[in-house]
């Protein structure tokens, strides 16, 4: 009879000789010794070498347009190559050695172009700046436009003069991909025909994380979702042009979900100008400024189940003035937020937990320890159709702050908790300025516009 022990005796030589066998099987086969990809072009096959400081600009070109000619994709086996100025052709699937194969700007202009591509593939792949700086025309270490099909996976792209990578009227998709200490933004993206930008982190950047643009108000339909973007600066100035960690700008129909988004300068994720916006079950920390912001001319947001903890403001669905209105904000946990920010700011201040303007619902919200408004609802007349209900504002210096100026249009506050509000649960205000009594004591507002009802105050 056999028991375990001896079975494992008995078979663990024959086990050897099998991983014995299958290693000089393997040795005996062409070209295995190369490392290279079956159906691939190998580089060093013709003539671009790893391991050597000699610009290889002019052999890379070649490479790649035989490769584009051949329709075959190019394996890059680990080293470093240095190159500059290459413009890449129609049809591209360059692939290396994650974290080994290292392709360096030698300075002098840019890394790689594209222009009116096909296809372009990048993939396991250290693209790297060194810190050089870049030729006025380039927009990124990676400048790509007009792509029709982009690949960028498993890439690592760190220490660009300018953008990280810079596309334009790119469709395809962006994921598993490390970008660093880019001069302005890790990714920028203007005028996208069907993007996804997914799983990637950003960080370390002077300017921006990931940059979702358009030249004029349009539909996007970028998908920016399971992303780490941390550390960005606001050094180009301003006072939320730069330093935020997602960015839409005139981009429509654009979701932003499941990233988290840590210690930027301004807002963690920040829309301007972009209608039908979804910002969902994102992780906000430490923000400069507002954490999540939708302004200026957008109809329709959506700002659900997200979390916002430190900030100078928490969520803002705001510029009725600028046309800004539509927006859903619900389920989300705001807290811990400050007076100071990165300027000086306008009346009423840092501090607000949330903020709404006009056709708006805010529900289901739980808002906690903000030093200003746990909720501020309209601004002078720009107030319109807003519903306040179900929220749990607990720590706030004011509980909710409401428009009564002349021209204010209706508001419904009703079936919210409040706890610990020290200047008041429910004050109307004209702009800035307190003009009221506190009115959840009271079920007659004296205001035609506003309905204040079954709030439960501690």
């Amino acid at each position: 009879m056999l028991n375990r022990r001896k079975l494992l005796v008995r078979t663990a030589g024959f086990a050897v000789f099998g991983l014995s066998l299958g290693k000089a099987a393997a040795a005996s086969l062409p070209g295995v010794e190369k490392a290279s990809m079956r159906g691939s072009i190998n580089a060093t096959e013709l003539g671009v070498q790893p391991g050597t400081f000699d610009d290889q600009s002019k052999a890379f070109a070649k490479l790649l347009r035989e490769a584009s000619d051949r329709d075959m994709p190019v394996f890059l086996q680990p080293g470093t190559y240095v190159v500059s100025n290459l413009t890449l052709p129609g049809r591209v699937r360059l692939t290396g050695v994650p974290g080994a194969t290292r392709i360096v700007y030698g300075g002098d202009g840019h890394l790689f172009m594209a222009e009116q591509a096909d296809h372009i593939e990048l993939s396991g792949l250290v693209l790297d700046g060194s810190n050089r700086s870049m030729g006025d025309y380039a927009q990124g270490l990676l400048d790509l436009r007009r792509v029709a099909h982009l690949i960028v996976d498993n890439c690592q792209i760190t220490g660009s003069g300018k953008n990280g990578l810079a596309l334009e009227h790119a469709a395809g998709r962006v994921e598993r991909t490390e970008i660093s200490g880019a001069a302005d933004a890790g990714i920028y993206s203007v005028e996208a025909a069907g993007l996804a930008i997914t799983g990637n982190t950003v960080s370390d950047c002077a300017n921006g994380g990931i940059l979702v643009h358009r030249w004029q108000a349009a539909e996007d339909g970028t998908i920016v979702t399971g992303n780490r973007v941390e550390r960005i600066a606001a050094r180009g100035g301003g006072t939320g042009q730069n330093g935020n960690g997602i960015n839409a700008f005139r981009a429509a129909n654009v979701i932003v979900s499941g990233n988290i988004v840590s210690d930027c300068a301004f807002s963690a994720i920040r829309a301007n100008s972009a209608s039908n916006l979804q910002v969902s079950s994102n992780t906000c920390m430490r923000s400069g400024e507002t954490a999540v912001y939708s302004e200026f001319s957008f109809e329709g947001a959506v700002i659900s189940n997200n979390i916002v903890d430190g900030a100078a403001n928490g969520i803002s669905i705001v510029n009725f003035n600028e046309g800004g209105r539509m927006g859903v904000c619900s389920g989300n946990i705001v807290r811990n937020l400050s007076t100071s920010g990165p300027y000086p700011a306008d009346p009423p201040g840092f501090g607000v937990g949330i903020g709404v303007e006009a056709d708006t619902t805010v529900s289901n919200n739980v808002i906690e320890n903000v030093p200003l408004y746990g909720m501020s609802i309209g601004w002078g007349p720009y107030l319109r159709n807003v519903v306040a209900t179900g929220n749990i504002i607990r720590k706030a210096g004011t509980g909710i702050v409401v428009s009564v100026v002349d021209g204010a249009g209706t508001a419904i506050i009703s079936d919210n908790v409040i706890d610990g509000a020290r200047n008041g649960a429910i004050v109307g205000q004209r702009w800035a300025d307190p003009a009221t009594g506190d009115l959840a004591a009271s079920a007659d507002t004296g205001f035609p516009h506003l309905t204040v009802e079954r709030n439960h105050v501690s």
